[in-house]
């Protein structure tokens, strides 16, 4: 008995012996990857591995190039942009992976396939790999500074496969873009080994800025300079590397995950993140996965064209990719990536009122804030500030456009959300800005603050049309705030100042004959100096009809009394549709001047300087990115114009042609960065871009579905203008107050049926359309006499359930 007995615990002992020694060298074969099978996913372009991908995080993001390595890429801190970053500093440049295998080493440096996801991405490599396939699988966790690496391997042949996996990282522990000013001071790192870990601890020698990795087994090797696969990157760094053994049986599959944390405060801090990620990697991906599902739930579109579906699906996933969390500093939406990794005015200024019609109240808070308190600490008059680095230090105090935008934001978001604690936090501030705006720069006292708005030209610093443009609109939401908060006297001098503006801007910004608002208003002699530097552009870039029209202008501008303001049209700039973006211009020069805007495009979007433009413009559907050696906008086609043009057309009537715009930017889903739209369609700039949110969002949800919430009030005033190629569309999940909404519309050819889902049944829906359009109205099955108001026709009508059908 007792001999049995011992026979059973040796048993036992030997046993749990081999499996722990099994586990520790073949490593887990549960994979991350695993989880993802069934979310929705886009296959990249084998002519654009070598370029950027984002692996995505609010904490920490790594960029590096679709092949899978990673490339010194970037222009902001020059070489530096790409790698592993947990802002205000770098961790590591990038890392690189070999299988030893019969004596021979394989870099997995050429994938032949990249995936994205929303919330992750994947490096298949198959080249080079006898009967074995490699998959590189990585996700950010929310809320943590580390990122995780999964490596899986498949034995496809019908033998055992024996081989030694080497991870090899390169650290870069250095400061983020204006860290001098902060006296953050890069220098030299350092790794040491962690025996309790099992991983490598890399600390900057004059810093405490730390970064490590290591996996959930214990290698069988780690070195250090084992420099491999040809990979130099710039820096004051070191590298490091972990070596694993595997042995994988026929038609088998076994990964191993590495985690590579670090902090900017402490080792302590960095080594409590690690050891969290590592034990907690699955639910950590799965709660991400969840969060990334929540976010498609919200307002989503259902139309006939899937690709614009999609990209629209898609561009709420982009958004969420440039969350910006620096607890020490801020969070908010950054701009882009992976040059623009921090805060700017007007870029959320733009991106935000897009993102508050996809039920994103959260961010668009603490965004707002972020850009609030930044803002007062730079300025404290009520200025709104451009550019902020990661360590808070203010590179551009604010640009002119930036402050009169942040009016237009905070009735927008007010209006969504109806929160009157928000509007008179942000009120005192707009009111201060105002003050500043034509208090500091309107010295001829003519309404028109002079100085640089959205176009960044040396020179455009007059009287720019979009700082006309958004002062006005600024000044007309204003009055209706000061209306809300009681004082009346205050909003009657806000609609006057705004009246005078909108009289202004339709008299003196309008050119006749460019049929055209003029770029600025500014004296003959400030227009040709400009003109002389747009013509060596032209010229440089070889477009002879703009050097012709600009050498006209010239000689007309001449003869002209070199001393007297007038407005001019000289570059074409995109900005000069801002009136029609605004709503503000007079109906028949609106129209003249969109069609004359119709002339400065290319099949992907509308040019940012129109004078770039040439005569294969309408039909050149080639890379943005060849031959750019340097980084620059010139010649620059951008989805902020082409939206702008978008939400233009839409107010004036025309949704077809707003269409057209969606589907030309459309054309850049995709087209280089699976899942996303570049900054400088298609290819070029920042491969995710915040501001697209407002290009695609703003037509489509308060346009093309004519959703115009007063949440204050709990109203939904309804207006539709579909394309008249959309018999079908639908919006589910729409979030406005403590409302929630389903919008679902068809048409044939003699009528149109609105079908609308509310969680609340006292919400007020205000239904209108073109007066006299439709003849009989019905409500729930019984016909309702509409009221006409100005121009429209409308019902007002309660409950959870309505049903409307017009003929």
């Amino acid at each position: 008995m007792i001999k049995s007995r011992t026979g059973i615990l040796l048993l036992c002992l030997i046993t749990t012996l081999l499996l722990n020694d099994c586990t520790r060298k073949v490593v887990s074969e549960e994979r991350l990857s695993g989880q993802v099978s069934d979310s929705e996913s886009i296959r990249g372009k084998s002519s654009y591995l070598n370029s950027p991908y984002l692996t995505a995080g609010d904490r920490v993001y790594m960029v590096g190039h679709q092949d899978g390595t990673f490339p010194d890429l970037g222009w902001h801190v020059a070489g530096e942009m790409g790698g592993i970053w947990d802002h205000p500093i770098k961790l590591i440049d990038g890392f690189t992976a070999s299988i030893l295998i019969d004596n021979q080493s394989v870099c997995l440096n050429k994938a032949d396939t990249f995936i994205n996801y929303p919330y992750a991405n994947k490096h298949i490599f198959i080249s080079g790999l006898k009967d074995l396939k490699a998959e590189r699988f990585q996700f950010v966790p929310d809320g943590k500074e580390a990122v995780v690496v999964e490596y899986s391997f498949t034995n496809t042949s019908s033998e055992n496969k024996q081989f030694t996996f080497d991870f090899n990282a390169y650290t870069d522990l250095r400061p983020v873009w204006l860290g001098e000013k902060t006296n953050m001071t890069d220098a030299g790192d350092f790794a040491s080994w962690n025996e309790n870990s099992k991983s490598w601890i890399a600390k900057d020698s004059l810093n405490e800025w730390f970064v490590t990795f290591g996996s959930e087994m214990a290698p069988q090797n780690h070195q250090k300079d084992q420099k491999t696969c040809d990979y130099k990157p710039q820096g004051k760094g070191c590298q490091a590397s972990l070596s694993y053994d595997f042995s994988i049986e026929p038609n088998t599959t076994k990964s191993i995950s590495i985690v590579i944390a670090g902090s900017y405060k402490s080792e302590s801090n960095m080594k409590e993140t690690f050891a969290y990620v590592k034990e907690n990697a699955s639910k950590l991906l799965k709660e991400k996965k969840e969060r990334y599902a929540g976010l498609a739930e919200k307002t989503k579109l259902t139309i006939p064209d899937k690709d614009l579906q999609q990209a629209f699906q898609w561009v709420k996933y982009n958004t969420d990719w440039l969350v910006r969390d620096v607890p020490e500093v801020g969070r908010g939406l950054s701009a882009g990536a992976p040059d623009y990794p921090w805060w700017f005015g007007v870029d959320s200024e733009y991106s935000l009122q897009g993102l508050i019609t996809t039920g994103r109240k959260d961010l668009v808070y603490q965004s707002i804030d972020n850009i609030f308190r930044l803002s007062e600490k730079a300025n404290g008059n009520g200025r709104i500030v451009h550019e902020v680095s990661t360590n808070g230090v203010i590179f551009n105090p604010g640009n002119v456009n930036e402050t009169p935008q942040f009016a237009l934001l905070i009735w927008t978001v007010y209006n969504w959300t109806g929160d009157k604690e928000f509007l008179k936090k942000y009120y005192p501030t707009i009111k201060k800005g105002l003050e500043w705006l034509l208090k500091e720069n309107d010295k001829d006292g003519n309404l028109l603050p002079d100085g640089f708005g959205m176009m960044e030209i040396h020179g455009m610093n007059s009287e720019m049309i979009d700082v006309a443009a958004y002062t006005q609109k600024a000044f007309s939401v204003a009055s209706a705030m000061a209306k809300e908060m009681g004082e009346s006297a205050l909003s009657e001098k806000y609609k006057n100042t705004a009246a005078q503006l909108r009289q202004k801007i339709n008299t003196e910004f309008w050119v006749a004959d460019n049929n055209s608002f003029a770029d600025f208003i500014g004296t003959p002699q400030q227009a040709i100096h400009l003109i002389d530097d747009a013509i060596i552009r032209a010229d440089t870039l070889k477009k002879p009809w703009a050097v012709d029209e600009l050498k006209a202008s010239k000689t007309r501008l001449l003869k002209l009394q070199a001393n007297k303001k007038q407005g001019f049209v000289v570059h074409h700039n995109w900005v000069v549709n801002t009136p029609m973006e605004m709503g503000i211009a007079d109906s028949a020069k609106a129209i003249a001047a969109l069609k004359t805007a119709g002339k400065f495009v290319n099949p992907f979007g509308v040019f940012v300087t129109g004078i770039d433009r040439d005569e294969s413009a309408g039909k050149d559907e080639s890379s943005a990115a060849v031959n750019k050696k340097v980084f620059n906008y010139t010649g620059a086609v951008m989805t902020l114009p082409t939206g702008v043009l978008a939400i233009s057309e839409n107010n004036y009537g025309r949704p077809d042609e707003a269409l057209n715009y969606l589907k030309r930017m459309t054309k850049s889903f995709s087209y280089a960065l699976p899942g996303s739209i570049y900054e400088v369609s298609p290819d070029y700039g920042m491969m995710s871009q915040a501001w697209n949110i407002y290009s695609f969002a703003v037509p489509i949800v308060t346009q093309f579905f004519g959703i115009v919430p007063t949440a204050t009030t709990k109203t939904i005033h309804i207006g539709p203008q579909m394309p008249s190629t959309w018999n079908d569309a639908q919006l589910e999940n729409l979030v406005i107050g403590d409302n929630e909404i389903d919008m679902k519309y068809s048409q044939t050819n003699s009528s149109v049926n609105l079908d609308f889902t509310q969680t609340k049944e006292n919400w007020k829906l205000i239904i209108s359309f073109p007066k006299n359009k439709y003849k009989k109205w019905m409500v729930n099955g019984k016909e309702m006499r509409p009221k006409s108001v100005g121009k429209s026709d409308l019902i007002e009508v309660t409950g959870k359930t309505v049903s409307v059908k017009l003929k």
